[in-house]
């Protein structure tokens, strides 16, 4: 039986880590499951604690444990997420040429090469999985960020033929959705909005995604009030401060706050830097015109 379905041991911590409810997930306790599932439950609660910011602890419980691909894998995203890219290169690259074809592997080393703009690398790693949701939903992401839609849609259609009703099929389908827009949006709208108001599976990111579904159908008061719910939950969320910056620019109000914010608690953000970017473009092209006085 595959531990990540619903009559599986693994399916509640599992849709917890991908509904962003990583405090939750961080409290689960790996020794409670089967002995057949407790790595890949320890791998989850691992990175539900890179994701809450731990990344020191958990490199330190990791430091001699490497000798498992699975844990190896999650101790060089550590590093990477820590700004490590050095150690984490070296080691995605041993670990990609003696273990890819373990799924934790995949994932992870995927993940850290796309983040170091290795997309066909990625890929190729990616490619080797064998009925693994998390590598699609990944593969799915990778080429909406190549804006390549019509692949990235492909790649979920085919996934539902056999996982229709997966938490991360559905997921993967937003994401395409929000690209494709007409009545892709209302979709979108509805699989977030569900899980950002129940009790159960409400998070940071289920939020955000719903106020993002909320600003593509126009609705910019629904957005901005998805967006305070999220902030009440975590003000220092990257993702909720990112986010409220682009709502803020949109609607027309004072973004200077949230980038404040945003810098501290993640500098590297991606917005930041392509905000950077364009910036230093205008300045650019700017200085190739000169200002004309007339009497």
């Amino acid at each position: 039986m595959d531990p990540y379905s619903p009559e599986g041991e693994l399916f509640e911590i599992h849709n917890a880590y991908h509904q962003g409810q990583y405090a939750k997930v961080a409290e689960f306790e790996p020794t409670s499951f089967s002995s057949e599932h407790q790595l890949l439950a320890r791998v989850l609660v691992l990175r539900a604690r890179i994701a809450l910011g731990q990344t020191d602890e958990v490199l330190a419980d990791l430091a001699d444990e490497s000798d498992q691909p699975e844990l190896a894998a999650v101790a060089a995203f550590a590093q990477f997420v820590a700004g490590d890219t050095s150690s984490a290169s070296d080691a995605v690259d041993q670990l990609v040429e003696s273990s890819s074809d373990h799924a934790t592997v995949q994932v992870l080393c995927g993940t850290i090469l796309q983040g170091m703009g290795k997309s066909d690398e990625a890929l190729a790693l990616l490619s080797k999985h064998e009925g693994n949701l998390e590598a699609v939903a990944l593969i799915v992401q990778i080429h909406l960020q190549q804006n390549r839609t019509e692949q990235a849609l492909k790649e979920v259609n085919a996934a539902k033929r056999w996982a229709q009703d997966s938490l991360l099929v559905n997921l993967a389908e937003s994401w395409v959705g929000l690209r494709l827009g007409g009545e892709k949006y209302k979709q979108a709208y509805y699989f977030y909005e569900e899980l950002a108001q129940a009790p159960a599976t409400s998070s940071t990111r289920t939020l955000v995604g719903q106020a993002v579904a909320e600003v593509h159908l126009g609705r910019l008061p629904e957005a901005q009030a998805a967006l305070q719910q999220a902030a009440e939950q975590d003000a220092d969320d990257s993702f909720v401060l990112a986010n409220t910056a682009v709502c803020s620019i949109i609607t027309g109000k004072d973004a200077q706050e949230s980038l404040s914010a945003l810098q501290s608690a993640a500098p590297d953000h991606a917005l930041l830097h392509d905000l950077e970017e364009k910036s230093s473009l205008f300045d650019e092209l700017a200085s190739n015109y000169s200002a004309k006085v007339t009497a």
